[in-house]
């Protein structure tokens, strides 16, 4: 797979502020689409370094890390993030693995032999407590952690905003990319995850709200341009899907009667898997 879509340099800690580094991978393939990966590595007050969503182990990415500092905890934000904490673990056997709640009952995470060994929600661990503050995001099937870091403010995220840049991806992807709503400059969550999160709304909306409120100086999240400057305003118009307040005469999707909102949930993304193969078949 092409590594035009990353940012180079790869594999390497790359410091976006104090304390807060970035390590960009090489793509993986989702559903067709290839995706660039990125961890977010924090230090923590008590010195020991926090990695977000581990992208593939390198020992020469460990050793450079561990040049900043002991690799102390490995989180798992998110259910569909947790693919490399293998060898993280293998690596780092003292090291504290965090997922999302749920993630260690799923079939494939029991499969692979990874450890959890805590949950997380919207309290913090006591350890990171008063330089972390934790928002849970959750629908059906999804969940999602999100990480503020107070000393930067710095928001970390995974799916919840994917901002992918067209230019940088071949044709057919890029028509699945925009069918997804996460082309940059206007990415936000993925149409599949919207409809998700919109079967459990109300929850979903205050979540955000908490998020918007913690008015963050920059949002780093795994997949695409992350937000530099006027991150607040970004993040506020990627999840305006669920920051407006529902009005009008029209029932909102997250309202429908639940015999029908999951049958129209698969329909829509039922149909843009359908448009990507057409788009693939068009080559």
């Amino acid at each position: 797979m092409t590594h035009d879509i990353s940012y180079p340099p790869l594999n390497t800690p790359k410091p976006v502020a104090e304390d807060v580094w970035i390590v960009d991978a090489a793509p993986i393939e989702a559903g067709g689409l290839p995706l660039p990966i990125r961890m977010t590595v924090l230090r923590l007050a008590g010195g020991e370094l926090l990695l977000h969503s581990p992208v593939p182990h390198h020992p020469g990415l460990q050793r450079a890390l561990e040049a900043l500092s002991r690799i102390g905890h490995l989180v798992a934000p998110s259910i569909g993030h947790w693919m490399f904490l293998a060898g993280w673990q293998a690596a780092c056997p003292n090291a504290i693995t965090w997922a999302v709640p749920g993630l260690e009952d799923r079939r494939p995470v029991r499969r692979a032999g990874i450890r959890i060994d805590g949950e997380l929600g919207d309290t913090p661990p006591r350890a990171w407590a008063g330089a972390i503050d934790t928002v849970l995001v959750a629908g059906p099937v999804f969940r999602e952690v999100c990480l503020f870091h107070r000393p930067s403010g710095t928001l970390v995220l995974t799916d919840l905003v994917v901002n992918l840049e067209a230019d940088l991806l071949p044709p057919a992807p890029r028509v699945l990319a925009r069918l997804l709503g996460i082309v940059a400059p206007d990415g936000r969550a993925p149409l599949y995850l919207r409809l998700l999160l919109s079967l459990n709304r109300a929850e979903a909306a205050r979540a955000a709200r908490r998020l918007v409120d913690l008015a963050p100086q920059r949002v780093v999240f795994a997949h695409g341009q992350w937000f530099a400057r006027d991150a607040t305003g970004e993040l506020r118009r990627a999840l305006a899907w669920l920051l407006e307040p529902e009005t009008g005469g029209e029932r909102p999707l997250g309202q429908v009667r639940p015999a029908i909102a999951p049958w129209l949930a698969g329909a829509a993304l039922a149909g843009v898997v359908a448009a990507f193969a057409y788009a693939r078949r068009r080559r």
